[in-house]
């Protein structure tokens, strides 16, 4: 489990982190199945680029929770700032193009929250009763919340990564979902 809450350094205890998904650089039918306001494929990708720099400073470090190209464009990757560690999606190649890491799946700490990242929305997940939050793309904003989990992708975000505390503020006002097992189930800190 990655425990950036307690990294120690100065440097990483200013940092902001940031989560999205879905940004499918150099993918130009994606602006068509999913109704996109750009003109064309170097237009999306140059208003992505801008706004995730606009947000994410060069020592940020960003989950990005798949898509992130339908094909190969390490140029791309070169020009966005923050480190960023990929959360494989159907459409990902397997190259490293400098990502910090690349994994199928993570449940991460961030400032004593923790939260599940997958690219595909889950109906439950580990402690999800407790709080826990899932964040995931992939639907492009179609596929509702459940309980405390999130479409963090583009198409819902207006084309920008989300950050942690927006996040936070977002989720305060969800309610925890039902657990199949757990109709009646209170966590210990609301009983």
């Amino acid at each position: 489990m990655s425990l950036v809450s307690e990294r120690k350094s100065l440097k990483e205890d200013k940092m902001n982190i940031f989560f999205t998904s879905d940004t499918h650089f150099g993918h130009k039918n994606i602006i068509k199945y999913c109704n996109r306001p750009f003109n064309d494929v170097n237009e999306m990708n140059e208003i992505l680029i801008s706004r995730w720099n606009s947000k994410v400073n060069p020592d940020d470090l960003v989950y990005h929770l798949g898509d992130f190209s339908m094909r190969a464009v390490p140029e791309i990757r070169k020009r966005l700032n923050g480190d960023i560690c990929l959360i494989r999606g159907n459409h990902d190649v397997d190259e490293n193009f400098g990502f910090k890491s690349i994994k199928d799946y993570d449940e991460v700490i961030v400032h004593n929250q923790k939260i599940i990242l997958f690219h595909y929305g889950l109906r439950t997940w580990h402690h999800d009763i407790r709080g826990v939050w899932h964040l995931y793309g992939h639907s492009h904003g179609l596929l509702p919340a459940y309980g405390k989990s999130l479409d963090i992708g583009v198409d819902s975000w207006h084309f920008y990564p989300v950050g942690f505390y927006d996040l936070k503020n977002k989720m305060g006002g969800m309610d925890i979902g039902k657990h199949p097992m757990w109709d009646n189930y209170v966590p210990k800190e609301n009983a």
